[in-house]
């Protein structure tokens, strides 16, 4: 969090320095003011056409029942570059530009997701975010560390079978052997093969 702050403390300072030099080396301090103005100017402009596209196509999707996540990070990256371009200076009005122009903020967007959003979202979901989750079997090997042997997993709520405590005799009968065989005789009809 400190090297955030640093890093936006930093941008100022460059531009503050980056501003002097431009203005009494090159073209002088009334057209340096004219110029913030006008980029600052220019840049709103985009901003508010760029919204609206932004909203069209966010209200387009969701009509389509899509959700619209490419649309929502658009929308902060307008925000981030409305901010950018109404603070006086030339390094910010290009981080403006370079977060409102669709050229330049489609590859900064995808990058985005790739290397901050999906990574962070897997961490916190452990993988339901991007569908990287396992459906069949464990990553590492069994369920318990031990192959072969039925064990209680979770604490008791889950009994796992190995493979040799299951076997099946033809096509309409099998038999489990839990281990822990019950010997109640209120459980019912005594005859009864699947009584407990």
């Amino acid at each position: 969090m400190l090297r955030w702050i640093l890093a936006l403390l930093l941008i100022p300072f460059l531009d503050a320095i980056l501003l002097g030099f431009v203005a009494t080396a090159y073209i002088g301090w009334v057209p340096m003011v004219l110029l913030v103005v006008l980029t600052g100017l220019v840049g709103m402009l985009l901003v508010r056409a760029e919204g609206r596209r932004t909203v069209r196509k966010m209200q387009r999707s969701l009509a389509e029942g899509r959700p619209p996540t490419d649309e929502l990070l658009d929308g902060g990256f307008l925000i981030a570059s409305g901010a950018f371009l109404l603070t006086p200076g030339l390094v910010t009005d290009l981080i403006g530009f370079l977060l409102v122009v669709p050229l330049t903020r489609i590859p900064i967007r995808t990058a985005l997701k790739r290397y901050v959003i999906i990574p962070y979202a897997d961490k916190k979901t452990g993988g339901f975010a991007s569908g990287n989750v396992w459906t069949f079997g464990f990553p590492e090997g069994s369920a318990n560390g031990s192959e072969g042997q039925a064990q209680w997993s979770d604490g008791g709520s889950t009994y796992d079978l190995g493979e040799d405590d299951y076997s099946v005799d033809s096509e309409e009968s099998y038999t489990v052997e839990f281990g822990d065989e019950r010997t109640d005789s209120s459980d019912g009809d005594p005859d009864d093969p699947y009584a407990r």
